[in-house]
């Protein structure tokens, strides 16, 4: 299947603004950079990151398009005298050296835009850094941004009014990652998206400021067709692909159809997945069919007040046990996230997360700090209290504030501790006995040492 077939709608807009097939004379360099943090975060293999090759996709039908990804080795070039165009994306982990690459570039005269999650939440911090500032997803604003860009008449901020649905989406061209010399680096895993938002509204969430509360998602043959199209050009049918999704599960009834008509292309996949109604045995057993190797399931926390505190509605504490049997019983395995660091934890919160995951033998436990990203409820709840604004830090793995139930070096003495009895020997052969020897075994071993390292003064 074509792009064009795909979305013939967007190409009429990009056509429009040449006159003719051809393209314009200006160039685009987009670029992801790295973060700062000291944890490991672009550490090791990569996801492809597939909302800049969403970009590269739709800018290369109009123009000539260079990408740099800096987590793999791409280093950002000092003059961009070659570029007209300088885009970049951030997240608040790597948003000032984001600023940094825009800023290097307005001062070169060039289009400087900055876009993503954190420019989103941030939106006057980044305007300060930027010739432009894309607010939410680019596609929703791409014919009138790139009408702009080849006119010379840029705006200081490209806001979506109305989100276009998914079936206009384009199938992302890996090509602009793939021919980089460290695309070696990139995670065998090929990024896949089938649904957008997630209406349930999580107060610590990034997601219903940048798509609101819809829930947008495309016709599932167009998920397949993308599918096949991977298996087509990799020559095999065992393709792992790994799902973008917010919340891939809100419609059951989609979710349901979908899982049913992957079954028969024999591709592997994992996906973030809420828990609401992984209660039901024949999700997973659907699950199980159509080649899911592992769900990452946002548990959160043991405390059914913190729960609450956080507005994660969907978890019920009664249910884990029941989600966790059911995914296992079809040889699923389970990235659990847990978080620490909220009012209501005590003491007693480590010591019932631990029993929870070594008695239900979570496969591969993620634990973090509480962060309270800018723009979302929960940081303006939270402003007054917090020890720093240095954006290098928020990765979710540094202190942002004492939590009232317990203190700060008990806090983080427990937190490196829960990691490091986790991650015990003793505990992953607990957790991992007769489960396949794969890289969810490898990933727990790489966890092994790691934790063994970890100190508190690290997450400070």
């Amino acid at each position: 299947m074509t792009n064009e077939t795909l979305a013939p709608e967007v190409l009429t807009d990009q056509r429009r603004l040449i006159g003719v097939n051809g393209k314009s004379r200006k160039k685009w360099l987009l670029v992801q950079p790295v973060s700062n943090t000291s944890m490991m975060v672009d550490s090791g293999s990569v996801s492809m990151p597939l909302n800049l090759m969403m970009v590269a996709t739709l800018a290369g039908q109009l123009f000539e398009v260079d990408f740099i990804d800096e987590r793999v080795g791409d280093h950002i070039p000092k003059d961009f005298s070659g570029y007209d165009v300088v885009a970049v994306t951030s997240r608040t982990l790597n948003a000032k050296k984001a600023f940094q690459i825009a800023e290097a570039a307005k001062k070169q005269g060039k289009i400087a835009l900055l876009g993503g999650v954190h420019p989103t939440m941030s939106l006057e911090e980044a305007q300060a850094h930027a010739t432009s500032v894309v607010y939410g997803e680019i596609e929703s604003v791409w014919p009138e941004l790139a009408e702009d860009v080849i006119n010379g008449s840029m705006k200081p901020l490209y806001r979506v009014e109305a989100l276009k649905p998914m079936n206009s989406m384009l199938r992302p061209d890996f090509s602009y990652a793939l021919r980089g010399r460290n695309s070696r680096k990139y995670s065998s895993r090929i990024p896949v998206l089938a649904t957008k938002g997630c209406p349930v509204g999580c107060n610590f969430c990034t997601t219903p400021t940048i798509y609101g509360k819809n829930y947008r998602y495309r016709d599932i043959e167009r998920v397949l067709d993308e599918m096949r199209y991977h298996q087509e050009r990799l020559g095999k049918e065992k393709v792992h692909f790994s799902f973008m999704d917010d919340n891939i599960s809100f419609r059951p009834n989609y979710f349901k159809e979908l899982l049913s008509r992957m079954g028969t292309l024999k591709v592997r996949w994992n996906a973030n997945i809420s828990m609401n109604f992984l209660h039901d045995p024949e999700v997973a057993e659907l699950a199980a069919w159509s080649g899911c190797d592992l769900m990452s399931i946002g548990f959160e926390s043991m405390n059914p007040e913190t729960l609450k505190s956080m507005h994660k509605g969907s978890n019920r504490l009664d249910n884990y046990g029941k989600v966790v049997k059911n995914l296992h019983d079809h040889g699923i395995a389970i990235q659990g996230y847990f978080m620490f660091g909220f009012d209501n934890d005590s003491k007693e919160s480590f010591q019932m997360t631990y029993d929870f995951i070594m008695d239900n033998r979570i496969d591969f436990p993620v634990f973090s700090l509480v962060t309270p990203f800018p723009g979302t409820p929960y940081f303006e709840e939270m402003k007054p209290r917090l020890r720093h604004f240095d954006w290098d830090k928020y990765d979710t793995y540094h202190y942002m504030f004492k939590p009232k139930g317990i203190g700060s070096d008990k806090f983080l003495d427990k937190f490196v501790k829960i990691q490091q009895e986790v991650y015990g020997a003793r505990a992953i052969m607990r957790r991992m006995k007769g489960k396949p020897l794969n890289w969810v075994w490898l990933a727990n071993l790489k966890m092994n040492r790691f934790t063994r390292g970890l100190n508190p003064a690290m997450y400070l």
